[in-house]
This record gives structure tokens, sequence and C-alpha cells, in this order.
């Protein structure tokens, strides 16, 4: 899955691709490089970020998303936790939801995936969204992600969302400290037991700079380390902003496998 972030503030590319015909560009370039999914994000959720009203999400996000569902063959996943932005951005194009919130945030959204059929990833996160990033310890940190992303499995099959559309990601670096996202990362095959495909996003995160210290390099290797080592444990989706480089990563460590 490769990240097209179409925003002035996010943590590793923000403002690169906010002008439309850029993000236009590079979700072409995005599919050349070799992603399967295309995901598309009208609001930063690094800390620190302000919400965005929903009028502006959409004004950023659905005309890239329309021009897009016309010049691309992979699936496009928008980056949402809105019902309406979800709504509109399935109407330009968009197959599936990419919901940080796990239907938390908006009670709309399991009715729109289901009425869509569209396909829709579950991440796991606490608070509320002004609050996502300043949640306390948890005691037991698999246990807790594994129970949370459970409920929501179960809130969209309650809502009729069929089991094959349901993807689960346990919100690596979000609301966690770095050895609790560590600790996840060594533990995703745990998370598989639940019935559903994993979907991991580690790419150029912050709890990697406290394994090794900041540089570009350290933060490009670094995050190609987590992406091999995603996969080895049991992701069966990575979201990454580079691309090519990790399509070498995933192709070369399946055949391993």
């Amino acid at each position: 899955m490769g990240i097209l972030n179409v925003t002035p503030d996010s943590f590793s590319d923000g403002g690169q691709y906010f002008d439309r015909d850029k993000a236009v560009a590079r979700g072409k370039e995005i599919e050349q490089e070799g992603a399967d999914i295309i995901d598309i994000g009208g609001e930063s959720s690094r800390p620190g970020s302000e919400e965005v009203p929903e009028a502006e999400e959409m004004r950023r996000v659905l005309p890239v998303i329309e021009h897009l569902s016309r010049a691309v063959q992979i699936p496009i996943s928008v980056d949402t936790y809105r019902a309406n932005v979800a709504r509109r951005a399935i109407e330009a194009g968009a197959q599936i939801v990419n919901d940080i919130s796990g239907f938390r945030f908006d009670d709309g959204m399991p009715q729109v995936i289901r009425a869509a059929r569209a396909g829709v990833v579950l991440m796991h996160s606490r608070g509320n969204r002004d609050s996502l990033h300043k949640q306390i310890r948890m005691d037991d940190p698999i246990r807790g992600v594994t129970e949370s992303l459970a409920a929501a499995a179960q809130k969209a099959r309650a809502a009729g969302i069929p089991a094959a559309a349901i993807v689960l990601d346990p919100g690596i670096g979000f609301g966690k400290a770095a050895e609790e996202s560590i600790a996840i990362l060594k533990s995703l095959n745990g998370f598989s037991r639940i019935g559903y495909p994993i979907l991991v996003g580690t790419s150029r995160k912050s709890f990697i700079r406290t394994i090794t210290p900041e540089s570009p390099e350290a933060r490009h290797w670094g995050t190609a380390a987590t992406v091999v080592a995603a996969i080895m444990n049991g992701s069966h989706i990575v979201r990454v902003h580079d691309v090519r480089e990790s399509r070498v990563l995933a192709d070369v460590t399946d055949r391993i496998l």
C-alpha cells in the first residue's frame, strides 16, 4: 500500500503532494513503482496535527481520487474516519476505507462501508481525535490491541460487512510508546488469530529513532528493517512511503517465506 498524503502538514511528506497535479502524478508513479493499493489521505494524523474541517478534507482528496480512478488499475483507499468523506470518496472511485479510529469516531461509517460493498481497514487507536497520541501506557499492549481489534471486527460484521472485506491494523505508533510498538511488531502472528488479514504501517515512524540515531539513512533503512520484520511476523499488507524499495523487500521476503 503506497501512501499519498494530500496534506500540507503530514510528518514525513507534508506539502510535497498538496498540489492536485503533483498528487495525481505521484499516484500514477506509486502504481508504476509496484504498489498494489494507493492510500490517499487529506488530514494528517501525526502527533500535534490539527483536525481539518470535513469540507476541506473533501476538497483535498476528491479531485485526486476522481483523476486517479480513471488513470490507474490498482485499488484506491481513502484514509479517513468520517462517513461523509468516505461515501463521497467511494462515489469518486475509491474502493477501500482506511479508518484510523476503527469505527469509533463516526457511527455512520459501518453503514457507508456495507452499502458501498467497500473494503475497510480497521486500525487500533485510543482516545478521541485530539488525544490519539496522548495516551498512557497499556498494562498489556498485546492483549489490549487484540481485544480492541476483535471488537472492531465484530462491529463491522454486526453491521453486515462481510469478513472478506475486513483488514485489521494494530496501529503502530498511535498512542503507543516505542517499546509497545516494537512489542506489537514482534507479535503480529497473534493478531492474525482474530481471523482477518493484517496491515502494518511503520514507514518513517518515530519509534525507529529510539533504536538508531536520526538521519535520512536511518529513517530509510530503519523502515526497511521494520517492513521485512512485519512480513516475516505475519503482516499481509505493508503501508509505505518508499514504494519501489518496499516492493523489492516484500517480493524477496515472500520468496524466503
